[in-house]
């Protein structure tokens, strides 16, 4: 039996549990301080205080380090061709999102890289990106399609999200995002995307088994509520389970529908009005923020602290993508959930670990230490977790161990 034992922890924090915690249960987290956890064929054994067990060969001491669970990346547009440098300027003089957008740039100037990158060629740009957000603790990602906005471009990517998940250490999951924009082809013709996405992409997408959830961009200038609804339902009937970006630059009733269709997640939430958390608390729906994407764009940033008083559970992430946030530092986003949301450190370690596995249906085997989960863990070059949320800028994940082994870090090599 593959064995080992990190001793001499001078704090353990984890959430518990393998369900969202809402309310202030989500600030409601385990600290064990002189601890030790043992760690065995991947998965967590035992952990505890005081003395460690004595008959482990494998065993090292981290020197009163702090240890909390692998991070876990809820949102992220991970696949994509080129990037989308050129916008800035044009940012910088006031141009907005949607205007940018309208003028064939934004989501369909990456559709046009995506569509002439060879899979290859994402696989690897990818691959890169996997390997960064390994070395900041992240050891779970969820990654949408959505640059595609054709049949085979959408399976490419989804393609692609599947073969990355069978060869890099960290754990991918799948969300078909067909219904990421309208595509020029498309723009005079709406009806007609729409029933290519619901009568021949989803069923598609669900019969080669790339997927796991079906998302839609609801908002001004892209998909209506009712088109949302449509196009989620269509993905339920094929077994993908909803999400939904809604409420990012205008409330047009995307949060609303998270208790009609289900959705286990919905996405962004910058401009979420009071119905709209209402819903969420209603149907258990995970509220998936990405503050790096307001600090990026300049806007305002989701009301997260009525959503928790609410009973909405909170997961953060980064929204890795060209356009609208061009970073995948989930440390940063930490940072942000202190200084901007007014989280407790207590509640953005949650969000970022037990809450954000429920947003991609994973709770049950991430995103806390408890015997029987996967060994996912980071080892902090930090004392104590307000030191992380305070600290900025800098990569302070030491270590950073997946299925009990150690993949990067300063254990690196010593226990290979």
């Amino acid at each position: 039996m593959d064995k080992l034992l990190i001793e001499n922890i001078g704090m353990l924090a984890t959430p518990i549990g393998t369900s969202a915690r809402r309310g202030a249960e989500q600030g409601q987290i385990r600290i064990l301080r002189n601890a030790w956890l043992l760690m065995e064929d991947g998965l967590i054994a035992d952990l505890g205080t005081g003395e460690p067990p004595q008959d482990i060969t494998e065993r090292f001491d981290v020197e009163g380090s702090l240890v909390t669970p692998g991070l876990v990346d809820a949102h992220t547009h991970l696949i994509f061709g080129g990037w989308r440098q050129n916008e800035l300027g044009l940012k910088l003089h006031g141009v907005s999102y949607l205007e940018i957008l309208a003028q064939g740039g934004g989501i369909l100037s990456t559709v046009k890289a995506t569509r002439a990158a060879e899979e290859e060629e994402l696989f690897e740009k990818a691959w890169d990106a996997l390997d960064e957000m390994l070395d900041l603790g992240v050891t779970t990602v969820e990654a949408k399609s959505g640059y595609g906005l054709d049949v085979e471009t959408e399976l490419k990517q989804l393609r692609v999200i599947r073969d990355l998940n069978e060869a890099h250490p960290i754990d991918l999951a799948a969300t078909f995002l067909g219904a990421h924009a309208l595509p020029p082809e498309y723009k005079e013709n709406r009806e007609s995307y729409l029933r290519l996405l619901c009568d021949t992409v989803i069923p598609q997408v669900s019969e080669k088994k790339l997927a796991e959830f079906c998302d839609v961009f609801c908002e001004t200038g892209v998909f209506t509520a009712e088109e949302s609804k449509r196009i989620l339902e269509a993905g339920k009937r094929c077994g993908l389970i909803p999400k939904i970006h809604a409420d990012e630059i205008d409330p047009i009733g995307g949060s609303q529908l998270t208790a009609e269709v289900g959705a286990i997640s919905a996405e962004h939430l910058i401009v979420c009005p009071p119905e709209g958390i209402e819903a969420m608390a209603k149907a258990g729906t995970v509220a998936c923020c990405l503050p790096a994407t307001s600090f990026y764009l300049g806007s305002t940033y989701a009301p997260v602290r009525d959503m928790i008083q609410a009973g909405v559970p909170v997961a953060l992430a980064s929204d890795f993508n060209p356009g609208s946030c061009p970073s995948l530092n989930l440390q940063f986003v930490m940072n942000l959930g202190c200084l901007r949301y007014k989280m407790t450190p207590e509640e953005v370690l949650t969000a970022v670990t037990l809450n954000a596995a429920a947003a991609i249906n994973r709770a049950n085997t991430i995103g806390s230490l408890e015997p029987g989960k996967k060994a996912d863990l980071v080892i902090w070059d930090a004392p104590d977790l307000d030191y992380i949320c305070y600290r900025m800028g800098s990569n302070l994940a030491g270590t950073v161990i997946k299925n009990g082994k150690v993949e990067r870090g300063w254990l690196h090599g010593v226990l290979d």
